[in-house]
């Protein structure tokens, strides 16, 4: 047997990994400037979250969720004092787009109702109604389309009103930061216009920060610069720094019933000792004050550098779309200055992850190599 083949894989094994640094099995160093899909937020091998899952290992790793786990309870105390919703409800699961399923249910629970809007360029996750309500065709299998989705477009108000005027909704969804498309954020208008619609029609709104979430836009939610507060809220990624875990934050409006969800492996005793972790340095370490400096410092500095068509973004959510096309740069930053970045369907479009502990030092280290990078395409233009 082998892998399935599935994934375009860069011909590098890492073995080590530390803060933002990796090294490869031959020893080369490499700067992650991505974090694997920005799962990475407090630095890769961090000692206080490396020690919290050894030492929960030693004591028990796994039961169901048919025992009490009080590991549960002080990660929603910590989540809801550091994001701001305290008065909400937390249920653990294992992905972002298991979150994103749950979230879509839970509405439709909550109103009777079938039909979810969401967005062009959104991207929500590959399973059933996650991937349904995802702008990426080629990845939606026939099983998946459904009668009970709209797609509307991006930032659109019109649209938007009218979609609700001519359709039962049961939910909107949106990225708090849309991030696999190329880092577009929603306008504050366009958000606080689909909260007027949801109160207006007893729909659902739903802000996925799975990418965007956990400080990665320096506040805790991408949303929040938006003063905008959904009904329901999807985390991943960034909440286990690598540990497989996500969860669905629920406001008091939405009452639980025993079975209404479930899981087998959710808010296991080792999940939540890494979401633990996870909050206590992004608190102890100051990392949402971090990732607003250390975003702001790199988007100044590279807005002088040529090449560049758009910076969008916030905090270390960054898109940079380029005159040249984005594998070009990419390549060569990995081959010859050993930086990991990130892709996006948009051709020239490259995204920026690092880790929400990332320096001045590494971030002057990206900006140097980058520029060289963009001096040799704006050469080759020419």
């Amino acid at each position: 047997m082998k892998p399935f083949n599935v994934y375009p894989l860069f011909d590098i094994t890492p073995v080590k990994a530390k803060g933002i640094w990796l090294w490869d099995k031959n020893g080369d160093k490499y700067m992650d400037f991505y974090g694997g899909h920005a799962v990475i937020s407090i630095g890769h091998s961090h000692p206080y979250y490396t020690k919290m899952i050894s030492d929960q290992l030693q004591k028990i790793g796994f039961y169901s969720n048919s025992v009490k786990i009080p590991l549960q309870e002080e990660l929603a105390e910590k989540l809801g004092e550091l994001s701001g919703y305290n008065d909400y409800d937390l249920f653990l699961c294992n992905s972002g787009a298991e979150a994103n399923e749950n979230a879509i249910k839970l509405a439709s629970f909550y109103n009777g109702r079938k039909k979810i809007i969401s967005f062009s360029k959104g991207w929500h996750g590959r399973t059933s109604m996650a991937v349904a309500v995802t702008d990426d065709p080629p990845i939606i299998a026939p099983v998946n389309k459904t009668d009970n989705h709209l797609m509307l477009p991006f930032n659109d108000e019109n649209a938007l009103e009218t979609a609700f005027k001519q359709n039962e909704v049961s939910g909107v969804i949106i990225e708090g930061i849309q991030g696999v498309h190329g880092v577009n954020v929603p306008k504050k208008e366009f958000l606080k216009k689909i909260r007027t619609l949801c109160d207006e029609y007893n729909a659902i709104m739903i802000l996925d920060e799975i990418q965007s979430g956990y400080g990665r836009s320096g506040k805790f939610f991408a949303h929040q610069y938006s003063d905008v507060k959904p009904d329901i809220i999807t985390v991943a990624k960034g909440m286990g720094n690598g540990f497989p875990v996500a969860g669905v934050l629920i406001s008091p409006k939405i009452k639980a019933r025993h079975g209404m969800l479930g899981t087998t492996f959710g808010g296991n005793h080792l999940a939540c000792a890494a979401s633990i972790a996870v909050l206590d340095v992004i608190k102890k370490e100051g990392l949402l004050e971090n990732a607003s400096k250390m975003g702001a410092y790199l988007m100044s500095k590279l807005k002088t550098i040529g090449g560049i068509k758009e910076l969008r973004g916030l905090g270390l959510m960054i898109g940079i779309e380029t005159l040249s096309p984005q594998s070009e740069i990419r390549n060569e930053l990995l081959r010859n200055y050993k930086i990991f970045t990130g892709a996006s369907p948009a051709e020239n479009t490259i995204r920026i992850l690092p880790s929400l502990a990332v320096k001045k030092e590494e971030v002057n280290l990206f900006v140097e190599a980058f520029e060289q990078v963009m001096s040799k395409m704006v050469v080759a233009q020419k």
